[in-house]
């Protein structure tokens, strides 16, 4: 099974980001995923062990980038 795990850093404000996403794997993929609180400025989207999307200095992945990655990493593991 290909669970998808969120974390986030919860002092640095990111479970509100953490749950929209939530919300729109739900709606578009139908996929359920599990919030983990971190620490440290963490963000990151995993599928299984695979880290499929994360938080950068440069970039902070939206939602519709975070279902897109999930959806891809689904697919390819569904092969």
């Amino acid at each position: 099974m290909n669970d998808v795990v969120i974390t986030y850093c919860r002092p640095c404000g990111y479970e509100k980001r953490a749950k929209v996403a939530a919300s729109e794997l739900r709606e578009h993929l139908r996929v359920a995923a599990t919030l983990k609180a971190g620490t440290g400025g963490i963000f990151e989207v995993r599928v299984g062990d695979e880290v499929v999307t994360k938080r950068t200095k440069e970039h902070f992945p939206d939602a519709g980038e975070i279902v897109a990655a999930v959806s891809k990493a689904l697919t390819v593991a569904r092969r």
